[in-house]
């Protein structure tokens, strides 16, 4: 015979929170919470982290799980609290009456709990991750050294440098509250899968539009190429519905310049912006919107490397064959990138070259 817990619906089985309460108590783990509350309530359940990465699941079959991860209208959404905090959801979908109130809001705080027990470790890290990466791309370290052993603190191996990634992503759809954390978990995810030392972090900008996501890929270059090929690949099978832009920036062997990364990274991400045939674009692809780096302006073998990838081969062709590339660059630029006018003053500047050279023949 079942006997009433006070408080609650009535003929409620004091050993249904008993299993509960134990797999908590003796350190299960979730999945053993999750199916303990899945009887509890006599519900499919699934438990998702903020982000909606699943940590538990307690249903009848794959299907079954599918479903109720499915916004189907018989399943309800749980969330999760400790202290006002969002901690989690509980997915469910009845399989006979549904649950009371009272027993729902014993069940569901348990696991939240156990969820905040769990989690707590893992959060914690992810906050030191976010700040040393914040502070990275502010320049709040004073030596390479620094950078480096800070990094070593948070499980980050930066002695050969690094590239920095920012990922953005645009809904196009009414969104759930904590998207963007899912973002920051998708982004990261694909980032991890392709260099597994590889961490994320939502940006601090206050300009940000979206959710904006910073990645901070350690070693050589094609690493950074990787991350940004796995990150495009999981925002695009992960979000539906959205739009996204991405930037690389290069890989620097100097920790203390990985602000500059981050420039180089948003600035790429910026031209990418709403080009859909090419949604992510490495910083040296990114042609004379480079000069809009401050590096560029501080650094003067910024402007060399720039004048030696961009003008200096066109100068160096001009004198071999007699040309005026460099010359119709400039009007080009003059007539705001207007073919017609740059056509109009080459033209003019053709026949004063013309005329001049006549008069001196005379």
């Amino acid at each position: 015979m079942s006997t009433p817990f006070p408080g609650t619906e009535a003929g409620l089985d004091l050993a249904t929170l008993d299993a509960i309460t134990e797999a908590v108590e003796s350190g299960a783990g979730l999945p053993e919470v999750v199916r303990a509350a899945a009887r509890a309530l006599d519900a499919s359940l699934v438990l998702t982290d903020r982000a909606g990465q699943v940590l538990a699941v307690a249903a009848r079959s794959p299907a079954d799980e599918r479903s109720v991860m499915a916004e189907a209208g018989d399943v309800d959404v749980v969330e999760l609290r400790v202290a006002d905090r969002v901690v989690g959801r509980l997915r469910m979908r009845p399989r006979g009456a549904p649950a009371g109130p009272a027993l729902l809001r014993l069940v569901t705080t348990l696991v939240a709990s156990e969820v905040e027990r769990v989690r707590a470790p893992e959060q914690a890290t992810r906050e030191a991750i976010a700040a040393f990466l914040h502070g990275v791309l502010r320049r709040a370290f004073g030596t390479r050294e620094e950078v480096v052993a800070r990094g070593r603190e948070v499980g980050l191996d930066l002695e050969e440098g690094a590239c920095v990634l920012v990922a953005r992503a645009h809904a196009h759809a009414a969104t759930e509250d904590g998207w963007r954390q899912r973002v920051l978990a998708t982004a990261e995810r694909g980032a991890r899968a392709a260099v597994p030392g590889a961490v994320a972090a939502l940006t601090e900008r206050a300009e940000a539009v979206g959710a904006e996501v910073a990645v901070l890929v350690p070693g050589a270059d094609g690493e950074g190429a990787r991350a940004a090929e796995g990150v495009l690949r999981e925002l695009r099978a992960g979000l539906h519905g959205h739009s996204f832009a991405l930037g690389r920036s290069r890989a620097t062997g100097d920790a203390l310049l990985l602000d500059r990364a981050g420039h180089e990274a948003l600035l790429a991400a910026n031209v990418a912006e709403g080009d859909e045939e090419r949604p992510a674009l490495a910083f040296e692809e990114t042609g004379a919107y480079r000069l809009l780096l401050p590096a560029m302006s501080e650094d003067p073998a910024e402007l060399q490397r720039f004048y030696a990838e961009t003008v200096e081969p066109l100068v160096a062709y001009d004198e071999q064959y007699a040309t005026d590339l460099v010359q119709t660059v400039e009007a080009f630029l003059d007539a705001d990138g207007n073919v017609a006018g740059t056509a109009e003053s080459s033209s003019r500047t053709a026949t004063r070259s013309g005329t001049g050279s006549s008069a001196c023949a005379s």
